[in-house]
């Protein structure tokens, strides 16, 4: 079997290095020309994530591990304190992608750079992709594992992303000193947004905030957006406001998710990761179940040569995820009147469901998957 991978980021290069260890021919081709230069926002790799990313061969380095989380209220009191379970690591995403594009490199897997898909057909068993640049490639599966505004997914389901209500700010402070401890990421549930940061060990503040409000304005100025987060935050006794301000680049985007995707393949085409399955970014789990997808994937085709088990045992774990993040982003943004009726039918999708169990059963290389009937 030969494997087409659209997308080289995190779920695809997760894909293509667990579909090689698998056993199966794997080339992968990113839109994007490659560059190390864009730092991006950084996230949380929770447990799961990383037992699954051990099982391709990638430990990242980079970054710094958490192991509790603070949070506090608008008028700066401490609401509670907790112990993360398991291991979670805050890294920059362009971090953890680098960390997997070397081990593709390493495995000496084929990357394309520059190379925007346009379209696919069926040709009897296989299935063709075709490029901008006139070049097609012929695989018996189409992965497209290119993001949220993935390519691949009008050709499998066209479901549009949805806003969710929320703008997304972040960025890194080196002059911002607020309290905290090491390895602890702390949470303020402000009077108008949310907002958390974690320091690392050499003074770094990494943060973000989530603002109910209309989707960004594309004319609006950085230094306009800027401003409007400090007043949203300024009210509050906290130091979210002296964090921002202490950012030499503040960065926004709208935040989304997709409506539960009712098709993932369509013959030889499968979505796996955001091109499947967005979820607003309230619970932190993006990589960590890219990552895991490709794993189940490359496992489903090994061990029973049928796409059938993979989703079948795919499908509940991330619907339920994007319903609890749905279920967050509600709270934060309940002007926003589609989002109770859609969440609470999320919620309902999968309630009769067998729990997910042990990641570790079915996440495990050298145990064979279960068969899912």
């Amino acid at each position: 079997m030969h494997v087409v991978v659209v997308g080289s980021g995190i779920a695809g290069t997760s894909a293509a290095l667990a579909l090689a260890r698998a056993g199966f021919g794997v080339s992968v081709h990113e839109a994007h020309p490659y560059s190390g230069a864009d730092i991006g926002a950084f996230l949380t790799v929770a447990a799961n994530g990383l037992l699954a990313l051990r099982q391709i061969g990638v430990v990242p380095a980079a970054g710094f591990p958490l192991t509790s989380l603070r949070l506090t209220g608008s008028d700066g009191a401490e609401v509670a304190v907790s112990t993360l379970d398991g291991e979670f690591r805050c890294l920059r995403r362009a971090e953890l992608c680098e960390a997997l594009r070397a081990e593709a490199h390493r495995c000496g897997l084929p990357v394309e750079y520059g190379a925007r898909f346009v379209g696919a057909e069926q040709d009897g068993d296989r299935v063709v992709a075709r490029f901008a640049d006139g070049r097609e490639v012929a695989g018996d599966l189409l992965l497209g594992a290119d993001g949220l505004n993935s390519a691949v997914r009008p050709f499998v389901d066209p479901v549009p992303k949805r806003y969710v209500g929320q703008q997304v700010f972040y960025g890194y402070a080196d002059r911002a000193a607020p309290p905290h401890e090491p390895a602890r990421i702390e949470m303020i549930r402000g009077s108008r947004s949310a907002f958390g940061y974690a320091v690392s060990p050499e003074g770094r503040t990494y943060w973000f905030s989530r603002l109910s409000a209309p989707p960004l304005d594309d004319g609006e100025s950085a230094e306009a957006m800027r401003d409007r987060l400090l007043a949203a935050l300024r009210p509050d006794a906290t130091p979210a406001a002296d964090i921002v301000a202490a950012t030499g680049t503040v960065l926004a985007t709208n935040a989304h998710d997709l409506v539960p995707t009712p098709r993932w393949r369509n013959g030889g085409m499968l979505l796996i990761g955001d091109a499947a399955h967005a979820a607003s970014p309230a619970t932190g789990q993006g990589a960590s179940m890219a990552v895991e997808d490709a794993v189940v994937l490359a496992k489903a085709l090994r061990d029973h040569g049928s796409l059938d088990g993979y989703e079948r045992l795919r499908r509940p774990r991330v619907e339920r995820n994007t319903a609890r993040s749905a279920q967050l982003s509600a709270a934060l943004a309940p002007d926003h009147a589609e989002r109770p009726e859609e969440v609470e039918r999320l919620g309902l999708r999968h309630a009769d469901a067998p729990p997910d169990g042990d990641p570790a059963e079915w996440l495990d290389w050298n145990t064979e998957l279960p068969r899912m009937v």
